[in-house]
């Protein structure tokens, strides 16, 4: 019986293993945190239909009781043996796991807001993440560190990605559709607070995107400003100052806001970065794994019997990293039935 290694807990990984285990396909499953969902844990809804992140991620804890599942949590790898025909995984606790062929689904890391440093993140106490956002959302409680619920908020899009002062040239793709989603649940949460969203230009690229824009302007008077925010600093409230430019009038703006929320970028995982040294897998210049071709291809790796699922090959919504895995395991299986 064929065995198949998959590399990464988070929701690529899941349903690659899922569609695996439903084929009676045996799956070694390795995840380096203590729990299975990685970055879908951090988020409370997900956009366009604002659906319960952790009801989707409950849906897979039925795999956990699978006997032809084999959960390896806490387990970071080292290194992949490929030298011989049956590759050997070994993790930096000294664990061999023996493997037909692997899934590489290891995700995205955020981008590290400290690395723009005119925002001020890590510096101002009212300068926080889309991430740290989320966790708000989860406890129901949108409140300052000094316990005060904000007035007004800012958003700001686009940080660590679209900047080549950061070496991050490429979109994200879901920052735009995040920051509405985010603002949208602000005001649900908060209805009498002020919203505005800073950004370069919005793409909104998926078939609802475009509705929930229009919703949050129509519906819940969030107000959207064309430029790139240049500086925030702290007043002797702990307020912080905004420095602006509105592009599409062409003219400067400031503003004070309770509190502003970074919309972080994705970027490669800690994972492919290191592989680029050590295993000879093919990255690219942003970090992330390279299939075989972006079109028809896109699960493939140049070496026989390795495969990509997911955000491992660059930034994907929730749906189109599911869709993604999918065409993984069903490439997984036909590599399996070809050998």
């Amino acid at each position: 019986m064929k065995k198949i290694a998959v590399i990464g807990g988070g929701v690529a990984g899941l349903e690659v293993a899922k569609q695996l285990l439903q084929a009676n396909i045996p799956v070694t499953l390795i995840e380096q945190s203590s729990k299975i969902g990685g970055n879908i844990k951090n988020y409370a809804y997900l956009f366009p239909d604002f659906y319960n992140a952790e009801e989707l991620l409950n849906s897979y804890h039925y795999l956990i009781t699978d006997p032809n599942l084999q959960l390896l949590l806490n387990t970071e790898v080292a290194k992949i043996d490929f030298s011989k025909k049956i590759y050997n995984i070994l993790t930096k606790d000294g664990i061999s796991i023996p493997a037909d062929a692997i899934v590489i689904a290891t995700g995205y890391n955020t981008f590290d807001a400290r690395l723009k440093e005119e925002f001020g993140y890590g510096i101002y106490e009212n300068v926080i993440t889309s991430v740290q956002l989320e966790q708000m959302f989860k406890n129901k409680d949108i409140k300052t560190p000094s316990g005060k619920v904000p007035e007004r908020i800012g958003f700001i899009h686009c940080v660590g990605s679209r900047d080549a002062k950061v070496g991050n040239t490429y979109c994200s793709r879901l920052c735009c559709v995040t920051a509405i989603k985010q603002a949208i649940e602000t005001k649900k949460l908060l209805p009498s607070v002020e919203i505005f969203c800073f950004y370069i230009d919005l793409r909104m690229y998926g078939l609802l995107f475009e509705d929930l824009y229009l919703s949050a302007q129509r519906d819940y008077n969030i107000q959207f400003v064309r430029g790139r925010l240049s500086e925030a600093s702290e007043m002797m409230d702990k307020r912080i100052q905004i420095k602006a430019e509105d592009t599409l009038i062409g003219k400067p703006l400031q503003m004070s806001a309770d509190m502003i929320v970074l919309m972080v970028g994705m970027e490669a995982s800690d994972f492919s970065k290191q592989f680029k040294y050590h295993n000879g897998l093919d990255v690219n210049e942003h970090g992330f794994f390279n299939p075989i071709n972006p079109h028809n291809l896109r699960n493939l790796t140049s070496k026989d019997g390795i495969f990509l699922a997911g955000t491992a090959i660059g930034p994907m919504s929730v749906g189109e990293t599911l869709d993604h895995a999918r065409g993984t395991a069903l490439s997984v299986l036909s590599f399996i039935k070809a050998n």
